[in-house]
């Protein structure tokens, strides 16, 4: 009877571990596999990371002599905007139409600009080229909407459809590509910036008048794909 006794215990015990390296198993499986997500996410930050500050350089040295207040008086924000400053040569003051001297500056701007944006590295990571206008806030709001709208659209027909226009001789491939991404937007004077280049919203600070009238090419990533992404691999 003691041997039957010492049996069962030892039976009970034998499946008792087998059931701890079950359990441990699964545990190891599962935080394997948490691993696995949380590396695939980060690979998937750690490429758009590089790709955004690959691309930000590579503007950054394309255009930094010509973006001086010498010349074209521009400025290559964090976010990929860049933005056309010098009130004087973009347009006459309450007129949409584009100034013979910022046409000039378009003519020299967008092939190059192009050309980067529609590399392999970048081409299939952008989501929208929004053109903005923008005004400061004298004038009536409403008014100011219709002319900075006005004016973007008035760029983008130029860059798009002068006579010498880059857009012209790019493969049908690329002009499709380069239509779905450029829109024209226009933002009256939602979008103040003060003298440091803020938006006044955020900073506080009082409106600077002359830049905040200004012009803006500014560059979307998708965003949008990348959390998809991320989401799909923390449901797998």
């Amino acid at each position: 009877m003691f041997n039957n006794h010492e049996n069962y215990w030892v039976s009970l015990s034998d499946i008792m571990t087998g059931l701890m390296v079950i359990f441990m198993f699964i545990a190891i499986s599962y935080i394997l596999q948490v691993q696995r997500q949380q590396q695939s996410v980060d690979d998937l930050l750690k490429d758009y990371s590089e790709t955004v500050e690959k691309l930000y350089e590579e503007l950054k040295v394309e255009f930094e002599e010509d973006f001086t207040e010498e010349n074209w008086n521009a400025k290559l924000e964090d976010d990929l905007s860049i933005r056309f400053l010098n009130e004087r040569v973009l347009f006459y003051e309450g007129d949409a139409r584009v100034r013979t001297r910022f046409r000039a500056i378009l003519d020299d701007f967008f092939p190059r600009y192009i050309g980067i944006l529609l590399k392999p590295e970048y081409r299939n990571k952008i989501a929208e080229v929004r053109i903005e206008g923008h005004t400061n806030s004298r004038g009536g709001y409403m008014d100011n909407l219709r002319l900075s709208q006005e004016r973007t659209s008035n760029v983008l027909d130029y860059i798009f459809f002068n006579s010498d226009s880059a857009f012209s001789s790019l493969p049908a491939k690329d002009k499709e590509l380069v239509k779905f991404w450029f829109t024209a937007n226009g933002f009256s004077s939602g979008r103040t910036i003060d003298d440091s280049g803020k938006l006044t919203l955020y900073s506080g600070k009082e409106e600077d008048f002359t830049t905040s009238r200004r012009v803006e090419f500014r560059i979307v990533m998708k965003t949008d794909e990348l959390v998809q992404n991320i989401m799909a691999q923390k449901k797998e």
